[in-house]
C-alpha cells in the first residue's frame, strides 16, 4: 500500500514538472516555451515560400503595419544591405491593399549558391515605431536553397564532372604567330634605329657643338689650368661667331639669347679670365670652369636643332 502511494506521488510530481499552467490550461513545458516565443513576436507576417530557391532569386516578406489593432507608423524602413552570407536585403516599400491595410514589403535576394541542398534562415528583426517605444518584432523564417547543378551528375561512366555543352572551337594560330613575329621585328628595328640616331646625335653634338667640345676637353685636364679657360673661351667664340671679349658680350647674347639666364655668371667668368691672364692671377673665389661649362652644355643641348 505504501509503495502504491509513493509511486502515485512520484508520477504526479513528474507530470507537474513537465507541464506549465497557462491561460489555456496545463500544457507541456516545450509547448510553453514556444508560446513564450510566439508571444514575443507581436507582428502579422506574410512569409515567402520556404522552398525552391537558387542563387539570384528574390523573395519577399510582408509585414502588416498594425499593432494591437491600431495603425503602426515605422520610424524608418529597413536599409538595403547584406544581412548574412546568403541574403542581401533590397529596398523596402509600403503597399496598401484594397481593404485599406498597409503592408511593409521587404525583399531579399540570394547572393550565394550552396554545394548541396541547404536550409538557411531569414534573420529575426525589429521595426521601431516613429513615436513611443512600441515596435513590431518579426521572427526568423527558414527557407531551403538548392545548387544550380550538382558537381557530378551521376558519377559513373562518362557522367562525371561538369563539362561545356560543346567543345571550344579551335583557332588557327599560325597567322597570329606570323603577325606577332612581323610586328615584333618592326618594333626591334624601330628601337635599333632610334638608339642609333641618339648615339649619332650625341656623337655629332660632342664634335660640332661648342660647349660639348669644350666640356670634353676640360674633363681630361686641370680646370684651374690655362688650357681649361682657353677651351671655354673658344666655345664662347664659336657660339658668337667671332672673338668674344668683355666689351663684345652683347654680341654673344644676341647670337645666343638662350644664354641670357647665365649672363651674370658669364660676365664674372670674363672678368676673372682677364685677371688670370692679364692681371694678378685667379682670385680666391674663382669660378669652377668645369661646372660653368656643364651648365652651358645643358642649355646648349636644350636648344640643339
Amino acid at each position: 500500500m505504501r509503495r502504491s502511494v509513493a509511486h502515485l506521488l512520484g508520477m504526479t510530481l513528474a507530470v507537474a514538472a513537465s507541464t506549465v499552467l497557462t491561460s489555456e490550461g496545463m500544457v507541456p513545458a516545450e509547448a510553453a516555451a514556444e508560446l513564450d516565443v510566439a508571444a514575443a513576436l507581436n507582428s502579422v507576417v506574410d512569409e515567402p515560400r520556404s522552398f525552391g530557391y537558387v542563387v539570384g532569386d528574390v523573395l519577399t516578406q510582408r509585414v502588416l503595419l498594425q499593432l494591437n489593432g491600431r495603425k503602426f507608423q515605422p520610424a524608418s524602413l529597413p536599409r538595403a544591405e547584406r544581412i548574412s552570407a546568403w541574403l542581401e536585403r533590397r529596398a523596402s516599400r509600403i503597399d496598401t491593399t484594397p481593404d485599406g491595410r498597409r503592408w511593409l514589403a521587404v525583399s531579399y535576394q540570394l547572393i550565394n549558391a550552396p554545394q548541396a541542398l541547404t536550409m538557411i534562415k531569414i534573420p529575426a528583426w525589429e521595426l521601431k515605431a516613429s513615436a513611443g517605444t512600441d515596435s513590431l518584432r518579426i521572427g526568423e523564417w527558414p527557407i531551403s536553397i538548392a545548387p544550380l547543378t550538382p558537381r557530378a551528375a551521376f558519377g559513373k561512366g562518362d557522367l562525371e564532372d561538369l563539362r561545356p555543352d560543346r567543345p571550344a572551337p579551335l583557332v588557327e594560330t599560325g597567322p597570329l604567330r606570323r603577325r606577332i613575329a612581323v610586328w615584333s621585328g618592326a618594333f626591334v628595328a624601330s628601337l635599333a634605329i632610334w638608339t642609333g640616331w641618339l648615339l649619332w646625335r650625341n656623337w655629332r653634338a660632342a664634335v660640332t657643338q661648342p660647349f660639348a667640345s669644350a666640356l670634353r676637353e676640360i674633363r681630361g685636364i686641370d680646370e684651374t689650368g690655362p688650357e681649361a679657360w682657353k677651351a671655354l673661351h673658344r666655345a664662347f667664340d664659336r657660339t658668337a661667331g667671332r672673338v668674344t671679349l668683355t666689351a663684345t658680350l652683347s654680341t654673344l647674347f644676341e647670337q645666343a639669347p638662350h644664354l641670357v639666364p647665365l649672363r651674370s655668371t658669364i660676365e664674372q667668368f670674363f672678368k676673372q679670365s682677364g685677371e688670370r691672364f692679364f692681371g694678378a692671377g685667379l682670385p680666391r673665389d674663382a669660378l669652377s670652369v668645369r661646372e660653368l661649362c656643364t651648365r652651358l652644355r645643358r642649355i646648349e643641348k636644350a636648344h640643339e636643332r
